[in-house]
């Protein structure tokens, strides 16, 4: 198997506003501004934060395993053994990414939009 880390770090920096850091556990960590999109531990763990249901769905798919720290929360565990795992961790951490996006683009948002649910101009 190639280096897993060094091929999802590359696929990671092409996505526009991603880092990467240290992560305190050992380790390299993928952020989009100060918003962890998840950490990978040498070449074969990568762990993943998403919502709730997303990983629930995820988990029931079997596609990641629930987290093998924190197993109750949000986060999932993604064990590569193989060239094709390379590829659906890049796609998973990606699904981070486009979570993340869409976080930061509904603090964007003018308040009254928020407040409103649409993308209409208020009369006044």
């Amino acid at each position: 198997m190639t280096d897993a880390q060094n091929t999802i770090r590359s696929a990671a920096l092409e996505w526009s506003g991603v880092t990467v850091h240290p992560h305190r556990f050992g380790g390299i960590e993928f952020r989009l501004g100060k918003r962890e999109l998840g950490h990978i531990h040498g070449d074969s763990l990568l762990d993943i934060p998403f919502p709730t249901a997303t990983r629930n769905e995820l988990v029931h798919a079997r596609r990641v395993q629930p987290h093998h720290v924190l197993p109750e929360s949000g986060w999932v565990s993604f064990y590569i053994r193989s060239e094709n795992d390379i590829r659906e961790a890049i796609l998973l951490l990606k699904m981070s990414y486009e979570i993340a996006q869409q976080h930061y683009a509904k603090k964007q948002q003018a308040p009254w939009l928020r407040a409103q649910g649409s993308g209409s101009i208020p009369s006044s």
